[in-house]
This record gives C-alpha cells, structure tokens and sequence, in this order.
C-alpha cells in the first residue's frame, strides 16, 4: 500500500474534509503526490501570469479549507497523458464510492469552447 509523504500531507490538511477522505482513499490504490491545496494570495499571484490559475481571489485554491487539490500519480510524468486519465478513472471511481462529487481539470472548458487541461486539478461540486 502506498503513503503520502509529510509534503503531501501537509498540503492535503490544507482542503476540505471531503477532499482528504477522498484522496486518502486513493492514495490505497495508487501511488500519487498532492501538489497544491489552499493557495494564499500571493500563490494564486504568481500562478496566474503562467497561464495555471485564474486570479486571486477567484481560485477554489483560494478559500479556507481548500475546494480545490492539486494531484498527480507519482511519478511525474507530465507527458504520459494515458497514465493521467488512468489516474482519473480511479478518482472519480473513488468518489463515486464515497458519494463525493468531483470535478477534473482534465475535462475543463473555456468559454470559446477550447480545452483548458489542467490534468493535476481536481475540485468539490458545491452547486
């Protein structure tokens, strides 16, 4: 069974209950990093210009506790986009489970109709 390192729990504890539930459900079933959890302004400042983020404070890594999670199966590798939906399968599989609802930056749409694939993001359902 796999574990997350301090790193990742560190920043998992920055989320909403529902995503730690979730994601320390996942981390059973395969190995994987969390990235990001809550982002504080100056974060969200400088993931904007990068094209990665929307602006303070307008990020669901910006409330407290996060609604929003950064993760990725470990190893990185951000080429291998069959291993990133494999990962995804899980996930949502998992919180289906778990009757979480979940949303994938992998699956994300801009207003023009183009894909914004944001493969490490995953975010809480509230509406």
């Amino acid at each position: 069974m796999y574990e997350f390192s301090q790193r990742s729990l560190d920043e998992l504890t920055t989320c909403h209950k529902d995503l730690i539930i979730l994601f320390n459900e996942v981390i059973k079933q395969i190995d994987c990093t969390v990235l990001c959890g809550h982002r504080n302004e100056e974060d969200q400042n400088n993931a904007y210009p990068k094209n990665s983020s929307v602006q303070w404070p307008n990020s669901k890594h910006n409330t407290k506790p996060s609604i929003a999670v950064d993760v990725v199966p470990y190893p990185i590798d951000w080429e291998d986009r069959a291993r990133q939906h494999e990962f995804a399968t899980i996930v949502y599989d998992t919180a289906m489970k778990l009757n979480i609802r979940i949303r994938w930056g992998g699956r994300f749409k801009k207003k023009n109709g183009k894909i914004f694939y944001d493969s490490p993001h995953w975010e809480l359902i509230n509406d």
